[in-house]
């Protein structure tokens, strides 16, 4: 019987906390590099200028998640932004992830331990 590899990306615009349950060395988080600084220097050149800056960023952001994924068989992706939809979306384009069920969830700020928990309740079946 095959074992089922399960990840839970706990993500916004900033931030993935990437959650394995059954390898704990696999937790761990990517940053985006579109930080408040970045944001502002783009915004004093143009507006159209950090639109596509932050487009690009936040599409190598993306790209850093999507190579983690390529590893599992189930995903959640879950947080209080839009930022989990767009990485479904970014994720659908490719057809690496056919294969992979992907869910999609909101959730509110959480502390590690309660997203933790919310990883373990939706894997539980």
């Amino acid at each position: 019987m095959e074992l089922h590899k399960n990840l839970g990306i706990w993500m916004d615009h900033e931030k993935a906390y990437l959650i394995d349950l059954h390898d704990k060395e696999n937790t761990h988080t990517i940053v985006s590099n579109f930080t408040f600084e970045t944001k502002e220097a783009a915004f004093s050149d143009s507006e159209k200028g950090m639109h596509n800056k932050r487009q690009q960023m936040h599409e190598a952001y993306y790209k850093e998640i999507a190579k983690a994924i390529l590893n599992y068989n189930q995903v959640l992706l879950f947080g209080p932004t839009n930022a989990k939809a767009e990485l479904h979306n970014f994720l659908n384009k490719d057809l690496h992830f056919k294969e992979i069920k992907i869910d999609v969830q909101a959730a509110d700020k959480m502390t590690d331990n309660e997203k933790d928990a919310f990883v373990k309740n939706h894997f539980k079946n």
